[in-house]
């Protein structure tokens, strides 16, 4: 065959279509540094007015909670979160999100300040923020450290991209779908969920290199910064439960709990009720935006109470569970850990109590893994892209012309993102149930076929 080649060129050397640096990971890379980038320029009309004015935020599409929630909720004065100190309660709110965010947003508030040249680093405010005479240099603080937060979640994401490459060797351009999303460049800097985000990854890169305890640490640690990733150790019940695998599934659970219990430790002993204000808030709160409880509500002009969308809710995500875990029984081959995951949070997202624009972020990892393949990924996020624009256009009064008064449109945007998620759902579930169309599978058979000796 070397001799015949020569025709065409020769035989193909072993650096063929290589580059000697530029690998796929390091390229991978760079088009997630430039993709967040344009996140933080899409955000630069906010940034440079400090996110104070109130119409623009929601005009351009700019919004972002971390400057309010800096001056909201005392980490201007570099207040512990979780302490229970009279006169911190009364000026600000609780934090109102798990203690791994909660630890994040303090943690860049100190290194906020260091960066400001703040020599003391003490609380220097009585009075709420915006009532200081030195407002502007807690405004001017604040958009510090939006800048200082940008750059730790984009080398998040960059880790959370470096994993995924990694979950499938011969497939590292799968994480191509997070390293340029439109969603992630959107929303990467409307909360901290690309810390969860992070996580969520690395275990999925953990699961994939047989790695039990370390995927149980890295989903405990995901709970303890963001509920959701506690559902992916549904996904380590299926195919343990399917493999005849139940001690590895133990040895998960057993670190993801510990991982979880350590993480809250210092939040749970300096302040249990401040602790507990994450889950108490979460219980009692209503339909909110984006969720098709709010749909209902407006559309009946009615008031579903928290309690009985709490309760619809667990139900039927413990019907989804329960189809989750029959598909993943009754499959042809043991699911992937991604395909599960994804379903779960899916089902999880789709009764939640709200829907904020960065929760996309959640399914993001998951999709690429469990769905690679970049038609279907462009429907799905045309429906996200869509909801993104809308959630700002409701905010600010802008759909009141349209047809259906103020609502109508922010509805259909909410229907229209739920249809294109069950449209990529329903994608995963044929991929699951018919192997043969899973591009991760079909890889893999053609991999083992080249490997077998061809017969003379």
């Amino acid at each position: 065959m070397g001799a015949l080649s020569e025709g065409v060129g020769g035989p193909v050397g072993e650096h063929a279509g290589r580059h000697p640096w530029w690998t796929p990971v390091r390229v991978l890379l760079v088009l997630t540094a430039v993709c967040f980038a344009l996140g933080m320029v899409q955000k630069t009309s906010c940034y440079q007015d400090a996110w104070q004015d109130g119409e623009q935020r929601y005009a351009h599409m700019c919004y972002s909670d971390i400057p309010y929630l800096y001056t909201g909720r005392g980490l201007a004065e570099l207040s512990w979160p979780y302490t229970g100190d009279e006169q911190v309660r009364a000026r600000y709110e609780v934090m109102e999100y798990p203690a791994g965010i909660t630890y994040w947003a303090w943690g860049t508030a100190w290194a906020t300040h260091w960066l400001s040249g703040s020599p003391d680093l003490e609380p220097r405010y009585a009075l709420p923020a915006d009532a200081l005479a030195g407002e502007a240099d807690v405004q001017r603080e604040a958009t510090l450290y939006v800048v200082v937060n940008a750059a730790g979640l984009a080398a998040l994401t960059l880790l959370a991209v470096w994993f995924l490459a990694g979950v499938h060797r011969r497939r590292p351009w799968d994480a191509a779908i997070l390293a340029v999303s439109p969603a992630l460049a959107l929303t990467g800097l409307v909360n901290w969920d690309l810390l969860a985000v992070a996580l969520v990854a690395g275990a999925a890169w953990a699961w994939a290199r047989d790695r039990p305890v370390l995927t149980g640490v890295l989903i405990g640690l995901g709970a303890a910064t963001k509920l959701y990733p506690l559902l992916l150790l549904g996904a380590v019940l299926v195919i343990c439960l399917r493999e005849r695998r139940l001690p590895v599934f133990a040895r998960v659970l057993g670190a993801a709990v510990a991982a979880w219990l350590l993480a809250n430790l210092p939040a749970m002993l300096t302040g249990w009720e401040q602790w507990l204000h994450f889950w108490r808030f979460n219980s009692e709160r209503g339909a909110d935006l984006g969720s098709l409880w709010l749909v209902l509500d407006q559309a009946a002009g009615t008031t579903t109470s928290p309690s009985t969308i709490n309760l619809v809710s667990w139900l039927f995500l413990a019907a989804w569970c329960a189809g989750v875990l029959v598909l993943g029984l009754r499959a042809p081959v043991t699911p992937r850990f991604a395909q599960l995951a994804f379903l779960v949070v899916l089902g999880f997202l789709l009764v939640n109590k709200v829907y904020s624009p960065q929760y996309v972020l959640w399914l993001l990892p998951l999709a690429a893994l469990a769905r690679p393949r970049w038609r279907d990924q462009l429907v799905w996020l045309s429906g996200e892209v869509l909801y993104f624009a809308a959630v700002w256009w409701y905010l600010g009064g802008y759909l009141a012309p349209a047809g259906g008064g103020e609502a109508g449109f922010y509805w259909i945007a909410i229907l229209l993102r739920v249809a294109a998620q069950l449209y990529l759902a329903g994608i995963v579930v044929r991929d699951v149930m018919h192997p043969a169309h899973d591009p991760v599978w079909e890889e893999r058979q053609l991999t083992r076929t080249r490997s077998k000796p061809v017969a003379v």
